[in-house]
């Protein structure tokens, strides 16, 4: 299937991006690891919704492993909170799927949308969320090609607007830290936050979208 070997085709790219771990990662580096970790957001999602994909030969390992499991663990605890923002997305946006530059453009609108106000470790597991419901979304209707232009979206959006932060918490493995804090309370607080933004994000970028069509 064209999907399997999309999937497939990243793994020696992801096994060389988990290097980079043991040093300060470069902006370029940070950018390859925001697509690498998308592409097993985006496996897990599709394996969750039942579609037949395999998963990649060569996983991704050690550190990088370690932040695409936290990624996927918050991305559930975020979608079980509030499953209605998080599924059915290319409805919501009211988009045609079958075209890769409204993907595009609907893609990089909410996550413009989701940053207006600033960046935290919750607004990337949303957006995170967002982009594996779309994937699922363009899958189930017989556009598996879109998988790859929503990776690309990430990784694009992630140079442009997320890189300098990332760089400032010294990368993608900071994130870990969102679990050292055992209160659920504590974690639930920014999840909701999250969550709730996003369903408010969905519906304003809705509006951004019939505007300019």
């Amino acid at each position: 299937m064209k999907g399997m070997e999309m999937l497939r085709r990243s793994s020696v790219f992801a096994a060389e991006v988990m290097e980079v771990f043991d040093r300060s990662p470069t902006d370029k580096e940070l950018v390859s690891q925001s697509k690498v970790l998308c592409r097993d957001y985006i496996h897990s999602r599709l394996h969750r919704a039942g579609i037949g994909w395999s998963k990649p030969e060569h996983g991704s390992g050690g550190t990088l492993a370690e932040v695409s499991s936290v990624l996927l663990w918050l991305g559930d605890e975020l979608e079980y909170l509030r499953p209605n923002v998080y599924r059915n997305v290319a409805r919501q946006l009211n988009i045609t799927i079958a075209s890769e530059s409204i993907v595009s453009d609907a893609f990089l609108a909410v996550a413009a949308e989701i940053f207006s106000t600033g960046v935290t470790w919750g607004k990337i597991v949303s957006l995170y969320a967002v982009a594996g419901a779309l994937a699922v979304d363009c899958v189930r209707h017989g556009h598996p090609a879109m998988v790859h232009t929503i990776v690309d979206c990430m990784g694009e959006f992630v140079r442009k607007s997320l890189v300098s932060w990332l760089k400032r918490r010294g990368g993608w493995a900071d994130i870990t830290k969102c679990v050292v804090n055992t209160d659920p309370s504590f974690r639930s607080h920014w999840l909701v936050a999250a969550a709730c933004a996003c369903g408010h994000y969905l519906k304003a970028v809705v509006f951004y979208l019939l505007r300019e069509k």
